[in-house]
């Protein structure tokens, strides 16, 4: 199953209403394919999950008897988890309750259940969570940053460190590539990162340190300076703080 290929393959065409593709994941180390830009955010979420070990796509046909009637259907994705395995469908939310989709879903729930693995139906997750681990990827590629660098970080007390602070401890070194090392590390996971607690914005490491990409006011975040990205930061958590609830 590990090695399985996609049941399906896709192809582009003129006035199609979704856009498939090929997504490279870290945790595979290899593409795996899309079908829609919900399935992109689904694979976001996968390849950020520290606890996912294995990813395949459409990576098998159900086929059953239920109610005298033979029913097929191919699941999106198969997550092979610390857990066991995952399989996932994703829907639009607005789907899911239609008569015809909430059917396929029940016998495939059931179906899945009884192997005794975990069933799932993901729809459009929270967006300010979905930019910051979209913003995060940029850095999931590990050969791109110096291993002497990314070690240096990982062994440094950086619990609690303002990101502006972590950013200039190896003045030794060139900052964006010291930038560059540290965001990669709150990709991997190898330094304290809760991308769900939108709630709480800090910019310290070991507490929280995401930002919506809508609130960086139209700036690279990696072209600013320290300074720059303390200012830039400060000021939209002063706006998110703002906000009525």
């Amino acid at each position: 199953m590990r090695e399985a290929r996609p049941w399906r393959t896709f192809r582009w065409f003129k006035g199609q209403q979704h856009y498939s593709g090929t997504y490279w994941s870290a945790t595979m180390g290899d593409h795996v394919i899309y079908e829609s830009r919900l399935e992109l955010g689904r694979l976001l979420f996968a390849d950020f999950a520290p606890e996912v070990r294995h990813i395949v796509a459409q990576p098998f046909l159900l086929k059953t008897d239920v109610d005298g009637k033979i029913r097929k259907h191919i699941p999106d994705y198969l997550l092979l988890t610390d857990d066991g395995p995952v399989v996932v469908d994703v829907k639009p939310r607005r789907w899911r309750q239609k008569p015809e989709v909430a059917f396929t879903f029940a016998w495939t729930r059931e179906a899945v259940a009884s192997r005794g693995w975990q069933y799932e139906v993901w729809s459009e997750p929270d967006p300010h969570v979905l930019e910051n681990i979209r913003f995060l990827a940029g850095y999931r590629r590990d050969w791109l940053f110096d291993p002497d660098l990314v070690a240096a970080l990982r062994t440094a007390d950086l619990d609690g460190m303002p990101l502006g602070d972590a950013f200039r401890l190896l003045p030794e070194c060139p900052q964006p590539l010291v930038k560059s090392a540290a965001l990669h590390l709150l990709w991997s996971g190898q330094r304290a990162y809760d991308a769900g607690r939108l709630d709480e914005y800090d910019s310290r490491f070991g507490i929280t340190a995401e930002l919506p990409v809508s609130e960086w006011e139209g700036h690279d975040p990696e072209q600013l300076t320290s300074e720059e990205f303390e200012e830039v930061w400060d000021s939209a958590r002063q706006r998110i703080t703002a906000r009525p609830s």
